[in-house]
């Protein structure tokens, strides 16, 4: 997903505009991160597929700049775990089973995707084993920008068909982080510009 609109936050006077698309998983974290910090805004849907990150720089602006939930803990130790953990979903897996990625690699886009998010995973899994409570990062009830980069791959992973049971760390956290409202109105399937047919 090339567009430069894509997931990228606008200050307007009423509240902030969302430029995405709903199965973007870089707009999806930054939804789930307005949803986190009660942040009202605004969607402008763009279609990627009819026309067709910098996503962690708005995560962590919302943190620096809003009152609401903390997304980057406060303790150095944990506070680098969550960033290590993000910058492994957001830098390492997803970007190679992007929209533009995939229309490239055309009929073998499913193996691709499932090859790369394997690989990403093998390495996320024994990570998260170390550092997950009931969220990735600790055991405090709290949950991190490591969380809002966890769900939307592993919906990615799913879309895909990747084996899920190969990873039990990532599987229970996904399946704890879905049952929270922050991530159920931000999910794909409730979006202004989801199709008919993938709606919840």
């Amino acid at each position: 997903m090339g567009n430069i609109h894509r997931g990228i936050m606008a200050g307007k006077l009423k509240g902030p505009v969302l430029h995405g698309y709903f199965r973007s998983s870089c707009s999806w974290r930054v939804r789930i991160a307005f949803a986190l910090k009660g942040i009202e805004y605004d969607q402008v849907p763009v279609n990627l597929i009819k026309d067709g990150g910098q996503q962690l720089a708005v995560i962590q602006y919302l943190d620096e700049t809003r009152p609401g939930a903390r997304l980057l803990p406060a303790d150095p130790k944990k506070r680098a775990h969550v960033r290590i953990i993000s910058d492994i979903i957001a830098s390492g897996i997803q970007p190679l089973q992007n929209l533009y990625v995939i229309q490239k690699i055309g009929a073998e886009k499913v193996q691709w995707s499932q090859h790369f998010i394997d690989r990403g995973f093998q390495a996320l899994e024994p990570l998260l084993k170390q550092t997950a409570g009931k969220y990735c990062v600790g055991d405090e009830v709290r949950i991190s920008m490591a969380d809002i980069c966890l769900v939307p791959q592993v919906y990615n992973a799913e879309r895909f068909k990747v084996d899920m049971e190969q990873y039990p760390t990532i599987k229970r956290l996904n399946q704890t982080l879905l049952e929270i409202d922050a991530f159920k109105v931000s999910h794909p399937s409730n979006q202004p510009d989801t199709p008919a047919d993938l709606r919840a």
